[in-house]
């Protein structure tokens, strides 16, 4: 059945002359003036939107005003919660997931006869080409998209719960590490205790054994790094060629903004978003919440959020992550582009337009674009210090470098944007994998999609107090040993989905790693050496061959600080360097998580130790924020101030 509002001729028949179209019926009825529809129709030449997405997205017609102009238009019911009842069985059949994407919703009339409830009528050509019959000529009523997907959540939960947790094929998921923990703990301890013994009865050979890997693991993290950092300096002077000028219409763009127990960052984080520039009719922010959380509902439910920002609260469920809670509320979301904001980010306002140019721009198989994590509250205590400094060493010079390299990239967990289409085609986030993002990373490049470094910062608040540091580690780490195994499952197809180049990209950078964190006391054992102390294996091995350990663990220290150095060079961070000699103190608390992570993997494998937010807070009525990401002078709009 054609689409009414494309196809005027197709129309119910009228009781009354209509208009030519929704624009005339809009200016006739008053609804909207004729200077707003002029300026409606000068956008929507480069924006990807209808009109009234225009026009309810920008502010101009409320979303319930809109739904029955377009009812009055069209000459159909407008919904009524009392006269049109979900049609359970026929929402399973269609499948939950692809009704909310299409905000449209199978139900019965009063009457019992079947219609459909629509939100988009001007998309639903489009949508009844994927209707099975008698759906695809079923007759409409016109509802808000809040109230459709409303409707769909709560008939649906079960089933939008359990895709939550499942959407990702089993067989690149770690949701099966979590079956018979007792086993797999009994098994653990077998090891540990066959590992005491050997280390008893041989205990130098095993402390030679363990500081050769460690050595030659210190040599290829070397060489990786050495490599990345050169690829970088190398880019960095040749002379970029001028982006390409973006051609078509401007895409609607979604980002996801997980909320867990977020009271004092919320005020902040409308804020901050308000500054974005990008046009409020294509942008959809959809604040993410978790079902149990009364505390963030708290903090929202007396706001009046600016009608491009609203909620998706997600069913609880198991387990309780970020990951489910995004694979939840991607279903919901308009936009063809998604992206992830953390709750503390503060993204630069023309974040968004820069990463529309560039997917317009890139090659279809650039799926992903990663932009660059920083921190806004540097100075707060010499951990959030070094935390910057290490930050900017990975998003400022080794990621673009390992980029260079042709290597996958693990990615950041937030100022992430990924096409919709390939995003939903590897089934979204590893629910059970606490860092699902660097999992996806290497995901995507298995299934041949690439993803780029864009050049556009977010602030991020950094994690100043030692404990939490730990923690927030400790679930980075366990993640990236939950993710080396599962994609070593079967090496022989990874190596084939990859390629040799990408596959050892992956091996030197998970490997080296995970073995420089947990064998790291074994190397600090060298500087006994330059002191001129016993050390362990001077029995065991010439002295010769001890120096030369020796000399190689103080090369790659050095190694390490020039690469914080030219991180820190720019005039954002050159304030840093004399705190670049600190990092000796700060690598090592990652130890402390390694071990924590280790424990974590074989006892609480899918535990979400929560980083809390907002301790930077104070440090803004001080004014001692990072200016160039956190520029708060922006007026909340009416309500906010409630918060």
């Amino acid at each position: 059945m054609a689409n009414p509002l494309s196809d005027p001729g197709q129309c119910p028949a009228p009781r009354r002359l209509r208009a030519r179209s929704l624009a005339d019926h809009l200016r006739g009825a008053g609804i909207v003036p004729s200077t707003v529809l002029l300026r409606a129709q000068s956008a929507l030449r480069r924006q990807d939107a209808t009109l009234s997405e225009w026009l309810t997205g920008s502010g101009a017609v409320p979303a319930r005003t809109m739904a029955a102009a377009q009812a009055d238009f069209l000459g159909v019911p407008l919904f009524d919660r009392e006269n049109h009842r979900p049609d359970a069985e026929a929402l399973a059949a269609l499948g939950p997931a692809t009704c909310l994407r299409d905000a449209l919703l199978p139900a019965h009339m009063a009457n019992g006869r079947p219609c459909l409830v629509v939100a988009r009528p001007e998309r639903l050509d489009a949508a009844r080409a994927r209707l099975p019959a008698p759906w695809d000529g079923a007759p409409i009523c016109i509802g808000t998209e809040a109230e459709v997907q409303t409707l769909i959540a709560e008939t649906s939960r079960r089933a939008l719960t359990d895709l939550a947790a499942a959407r990702v094929p089993e067989s690149e998921s770690c949701r099966s590490w979590g079956k018979a923990p007792a086993r797999r703990i009994g098994l653990t301890l077998v090891a540990l205790a066959f590992l005491v013994a050997v280390s008893a009865v041989f205990p130098v050979q095993v402390f030679a054994a363990l500081v050769l890997w460690a050595s030659f693991t210190l040599v290829v993290a070397a060489l990786h790094k050495t490599a990345a950092v050169l690829a970088f300096l190398r880019a960095s002077r040749s002379t970029m060629e001028p982006p390409a000028e973006p051609q078509g219409k401007l895409p609607r763009v979604s980002v996801l903004v997980p909320l867990f127990r977020e009271r004092d960052v919320a005020t902040v984080l409308v804020e901050r978003l308000a500054r974005l520039t990008y046009p409020k009719a294509l942008l959809d922010v959809v604040l993410v919440l978790e079902e149990t959380d009364d505390l963030t509902k708290e903090a929202l439910e007396n706001a009046t959020l600016p009608v491009w920002m609203r909620v998706v609260v997600v069913p609880d469920g198991h387990p309780r992550t970020k990951p489910r809670a995004m694979n939840h509320a991607l279903d919901f979301c308009r936009g063809d582009i998604i992206g992830i904001w953390d709750a503390e980010d503060a993204p630069a306002p023309d974040q968004v337009d820069r990463i529309a140019a560039r997917f317009m721009t890139a090659p279809d198989d650039v799926v992903c674009l990663q932009g660059v994590l920083d921190y806004y509250n540097p100075r707060q205590t010499w951990l959030a210090r070094c935390f910057t400094i290490e930050y900017a060493t990975w998003f400022r010079v080794m990621m673009p470098g390992m980029a260079r390299l042709g290597f996958a990239i693990p990615l950041g967990g937030t100022t992430l944007f990924f096409r919709r289409d390939a995003l939903e085609r590897l089934g979204g986030w590893d629910a059970h994998n606490v860092t699902e993002d660097a999992d996806l990373g290497f995901r995507l490049a298995r299934h041949g999609y690439r993803t780029e470094m864009i050049d556009t910062t977010t602030g991020e608040e950094a994690n100043c107090r030692l404990w939490p540091w730990v923690r927030q580690r400790s679930r980075w780490l366990k993640g990236y040993m939950v993710t080396w195994m599962v994609h070593m499952r079967r090496p022989v197809l990874l190596w084939r989905q990859m390629g040799p180049w990408k596959f050892l990209g992956m091996q030197t950078h998970f490997i080296t790693a995970l073995s420089q964190f947990l064998l790291a006391p074994l190397l600090w054992s060298f500087w006994l050496i330059p002191l001129g102390l016993w050390h362990p294996l001077q029995a065991f091995l010439p002295s010769e061959v001890l120096w030369t350990m020796g000399k190689l663990f103080l090369a790659v220290e050095g190694l390490t600080l020039c690469a914080a150095l030219i991180a820190v060079r720019g005039r954002d961070h050159r304030h840093l360097i004399p705190w670049v000699p600190a990092m000796h103190v700060y690598f090592p608390l990652g130890c402390i998580a390694a071990y924590k992570a280790l424990w974590e993997l074989v006892a609480a494998p899918f535990y979400w130790d929560k980083t809390a937010h907002g301790v930077s807070l104070p440090l803004r009525r001080r004014g001692l924020l990072l200016d160039a990401l956190d520029r708060p002078g922006v007026e909340l709009e009416p309500g906010h101030k409630s918060l």
